[in-house]
């Protein structure tokens, strides 16, 4: 087919016919809200002290129909979270700068700047950030939702954490520690 027989082929094509994907949420639902773009500059977002854990929320399940949320951790070494399993998320960890040390099921590994991990749903895991240097780490979590959980536990009287109402706060967003 010469390039001129295409375009109008396609061009017949395009204006007859008018494909919209549908958009499937994580409850498989088409999602009928439309979205809007939304930038979030680099000093922008909200700021959050999730029990020694610094949270700046980039993007929420409100600016993502419900789909993920976005965050960005800043933290010195030793900052970190005991074994966890989450019932309802999975969670994508890429490392922009500095390392952490990430457990997943039985594999332990160091991620540094560039490298990704994947935490599924159901999978026990822990982080801790190594090394002589902060960490900046984007933390993708799948659908949305725990930024209402790590706001929850954000505004927890500061010192020591009371581990039992901790653990109360997150199981209530089926997330469970394991000792």
């Amino acid at each position: 087919m010469k390039r001129n027989d295409f375009i109008k082929t396609a061009t017949f094509f395009s204006s007859s016919f008018l494909v919209i994907p549908k958009v499937i949420g994580s409850a498989g639902k088409a999602i009928k809200e439309k979205l809007s773009p939304k930038i979030v500059r680099s000093k922008e977002g909200k700021t959050i002290n999730v029990l020694g854990d610094m949270q700046t929320i980039k993007l929420t399940g409100k600016d993502t129909n419900g789909l993920f949320t976005l965050i960005e951790e800043e933290n010195v070494p030793g900052t970190g979270i005991p074994l966890h399993v989450h019932e309802n998320e999975d969670e994508v960890f890429k490392v922009l700068e500095g390392e952490m040390e990430l457990t997943v099921g039985d594999i332990t590994t160091v991620l540094k700047a560039g490298d990704i991990g994947f935490g599924p749903r159901g999978v026990p895991h822990t982080w801790k950030i190594i090394g002589d240097k902060k960490a900046k780490v984007i933390l993708s979590v799948f659908p949305s939702g725990i930024e209402v959980m790590f706001e929850e536990l954000s505004s927890l009287p500061p010192g020591p954490p009371d581990f039992p109402k901790v653990a109360e706060i997150c199981g209530r967003y089926g997330v469970s520690f394991i000792k």
